[in-house]
């Protein structure tokens, strides 16, 4: 896959210079497009990209912020992308001492990028303002907007600076979530689930409060709390696991759990499972693996994967791969490793084998 970096080109940034025209006929696009793409333009990273095409338009715009904003507001819808993040960006920059305006400007700019990440100075800086600001845009009717208030005030958003008061109180998100459980938009109910999820991390208990108040209120609000809690689930809390109908599985019984006894990095682990309840139908069943693989120093870690849920009969059989090729971001060491099967949380059944250098 081409690192999203590449977006950023002679090309996007030629379009962007020649567009920004339109809307300031004064706005010098040779010279732009010339200090963007410098001599170190080639060594920049995805965020590095982003920040000094920011900085650029800041060097190349007019110098009152009002002015410059009202210029990349209509030149913003010409773009629609994730990687046409620097417009927000500019705004998260250089718009922190102009707050009416920033926020303006973040609402129009958020459906045509994404602005989660422009809010959070806003948040951190004004925070009962903004708060009541994301309140407001669980109204709009654009699900963009109404995205950005739960994404925006996520504790732990990926590639994004932890929002530490609402790590350690997160009572203010939770009416923000609550406007927005029964959204008609997937895109917005996977955010506030999302937006669950982190608050779980630290604060479980809540989380497992608000979904029971929550819970049969609508098809919509179950699954953000089903998606919400998936890491409480993951951690086998029993509170998460009773509340969504996964009982302790003494009725269970494992008829076969079996692996090879030898698999060669680069090649497939390939797993069968067969289950039945003792006396009775299964139930809804949570099954998982947990995979205890050898690293550098040859000692073990251990990473979860889901294999399957639902609501089975008397017996389930289930055959899973798992794929030992190396990748970037982790390598396979040879020696014995270990299979753990997890069934509505409980340990049921071990297996061991050897991974085998490739030939």
């Amino acid at each position: 896959m081409e690192p999203l970096k590449n977006f950023y080109n002679a090309k996007l940034i030629q379009t962007l210079a020649d567009t920004i025209v339109l809307y300031d006929p004064h706005f010098n696009s040779g010279a732009f497009q010339k200090a963007v793409l410098n001599d170190q333009w080639e060594t920049f990273e995805l965020k590095q990209r982003i920040q000094h095409i920011s900085r650029n338009l800041k060097s190349f715009l007019p110098k009152d912020f009002a002015h410059a904003v009202h210029i990349l507001i209509p030149t913003a819808r010409h773009f629609k992308g994730f990687e046409y993040i620097f417009f927000p960006d500019y705004v998260e920059q250089f718009g922190q001492e102009h707050y009416a305006l920033s926020v303006q400007a973040l609402e129009a700019m958020t459906p045509y990028s994404s602005a989660e990440f422009a809010v959070r100075p806003l948040i951190e800086r004004h925070p009962q303002k903004m708060m009541s600001q994301l309140r407001l845009w669980t109204q709009s009717n654009n699900e963009h907007v109404r995205r950005l208030a739960s994404e925006g005030c996520r504790p732990r958003l990926p590639w994004a600076k932890a929002l530490k008061t609402f790590q350690q109180d997160p009572s203010p998100i939770l009416p923000i979530l609550e406007a927005l459980n029964q959204d008609n938009s997937r895109y917005v109910r996977k955010s506030v689930a999302n937006n669950l999820n982190d608050i779980s991390k630290d604060h479980p208990e809540l989380v497992i409060q608000t979904a029971k108040h929550w819970l049969g209120q609508h098809k919509h609000t179950d699954w953000i709390l089903k998606h919400g809690c998936r890491t409480l689930l993951k951690q086998a809390h029993p509170e998460a696991l009773a509340l969504f109908g996964y009982a302790k599985p003494n009725h269970i019984e494992v008829l076969n759990f079996t692996a090879p006894a030898n698999v060669k990095i680069g090649s497939y682990l390939t797993l069968f499972i067969e289950i039945q309840g003792q006396h009775a139908e299964l139930g809804k069943v949570r099954i998982e693996v947990f995979l205890h693989y050898r690293r550098a120093n040859g000692q073990l870690s251990r990473k979860l994967f889901k294999i399957t849920e639902g609501d089975y009969g008397k017996r389930k059989n289930i055959e899973k791969s798992f794929p030992f090729k190396p990748l970037s971001t982790r390598r396979y060491y040879p020696g014995e490793h270990w299979l753990t099967l997890i069934i509505n949380g409980q340990p049921m059944a071990k297996k061991s084998f050897k991974l085998l250098d490739e030939i």
